[in-house]
């Protein structure tokens, strides 16, 4: 992880969706939640303006957070996110606490490479087709990744990378394969429409 990320936060003494409208419309705050180890939840808001600027960085999503709340400091990772479904507004956050000795759950981007020039679509003239963008992993912070790449060269017409196809970070491990047993495909190449039969012929 090579980006630090602070966020200041404070402490909210009202709570209700009446009272958080207003403090979106009124102060530009949002309305979050820390919660999460040995304390309570805790209840408070953060600049609109701040977060929006932070949440830019695809890296925010996946990385350990520091959180200033007064004079307290916290360790917190983005857990969820709710967006206004029309307008361009972060309505509500949750964050949560992380200790350096527990592991913690959370999801990871993965970031594709090598696709235009793997075997299935620039010699077969396929296409690639991302079944998820994001995995499921558990981890102590110390190896928490920003994310995980998933080299797709080798791969061909009618096949599939599945989860437990890629190389995983040091410390980190799928929670689909760890706890259901869930190997999911990854990401698929396929033959276009009208494929040629030297196309199809590969794909078998």
């Amino acid at each position: 992880m090579s980006e630090n990320f602070v966020l200041s936060a404070v402490v909210r003494e009202v709570s209700g969706k009446g009272a958080s409208r207003r403090l979106r419309r009124e102060q530009g705050l949002v309305p979050a939640i820390v919660y999460g180890g040995k304390k309570e939840p805790l209840q408070v808001t953060v600049e609109h303006k701040e977060l929006v600027k932070q949440l830019e960085n695809e890296a925010f999503y996946s990385h350990i957070i520091t959180l200033n709340i007064g004079s307290e400091t916290e360790s917190v990772i983005l857990k969820d996110l709710q967006r206004h479904p029309a307008k361009p507004f972060v309505t509500h956050a949750d964050f949560l606490r992380v200790s350096s000795d527990q592991k913690l759950h959370t999801k990871v981007p993965l970031h594709f490479i090598n696709e235009a020039t793997s075997v299935g679509v620039k010699t077969q003239g396929g296409v690639v087709t991302h079944n998820i963008t994001e995995l499921d992993i558990m981890c102590l912070p110390k190896d928490l990744p920003e994310f995980i790449e998933v080299d797709v060269a080798a791969l061909e017409v009618g096949h599939s990378l599945h989860i437990s196809e890629i190389t995983l970070p040091e410390g980190v491990t799928s929670v689909d394969l760890t706890n259901a047993d869930h190997d999911l495909a990854i990401v698929t190449i396929s033959k276009t429409r009208g494929g040629s039969s030297t196309e199809e012929e590969s794909a078998e």
